[in-house]
């Protein structure tokens, strides 16, 4: 009988993601956006949808997100985060409540607090699973749209959580957008492997939970990558960076 990470493997080989390396130099005109990366989601024990346990995936994603986040600031290049943050009285269906503004869940986790107070670096809260949409404003205007004008960003490298979800979905309505013009001088978005991740739900765990979906976290992480480059996305396995 096939064990799960045989049959992953086998679903590797049937849709693969062929990775590039990515580096990036002074002439680059490149913007970091960072999705999520809250404590909502990614530190232990911090509320309905955050790791139960310490999860090497997320750890890694946390970890390669700091790096970015470093070189970038370091360099005086624009980083654009969204932090996930709800009313109480407001469900985003089909999830439990999460993030809920005001408290710890929807702050950034501790490696990346220190961007709260960087010149480099543009927050924006957001109250729904997209970031693009959750970017607009009332009077029509969007956040993340101004970011990339003012900043003359050609190329964005996303990280975050959850490959599947959030990132997904920010990457697929960005890359609708610069096809239509909505976003010069955009040319590329790229999606470094190592810098997302997704949450893990077993099924023989989701089957006691009322409403709840299985979501293998490997299988799930790899068809976010596949389905973000299938919209015309770059996937990389490696950033590195050129003095």
């Amino acid at each position: 009988m096939a064990t799960d990470d045989t049959i992953i493997d086998h679903l590797k080989k049937e849709i693969p993601v062929d990775e590039e390396s990515l580096l990036l130099n002074p002439d680059s005109s490149v913007g970091l956006v960072i999705v999520d990366v809250v404590n909502g989601f990614c530190t232990v024990g911090s509320g309905n949808m955050a790791p139960t346990k310490p999860n090497e995936q997320i750890s890694k994603m946390v970890e390669e997100s700091a790096r970015l986040a470093r070189e970038f600031c370091d360099r005086k290049w624009p980083v654009f985060a969204f932090l996930d943050s709800h009313h109480p009285d407001v469900p985003e269906i089909p999830y439990p409540p999460h993030c809920i503004i005001g408290t710890q869940e929807a702050e950034l986790v501790p490696a990346l607090q220190w961007l709260e107070s960087d010149s480099c670096v543009t927050l924006m809260r957001k109250d729904c699973i997209n970031g693009f949409v959750g970017a607009m404003e009332k009077d029509g205007s969007n956040v993340f749209v101004d970011w990339v004008k003012e900043k003359q960003i050609k190329t964005i490298v996303v990280v975050g959580i959850c490959t599947d979800i959030c990132v997904f979905d920010f990457v697929a309505t960005v890359l609708s957008a610069r096809n239509h013009s909505v976003l010069p001088p955009l040319e590329d978005v790229i999606v470094y492997s190592r810098g997302c991740a997704t949450y893990d739900l077993p099924l023989h765990v989701a089957q006691h939970i009322q409403g709840a979906q299985a979501h293998p976290q490997e299988l799930m992480h790899h068809v976010g990558l596949h389905m973000a480059k299938g919209r015309g996305a770059k996937v990389v396995s490696q950033v590195s960076f050129d003095s």
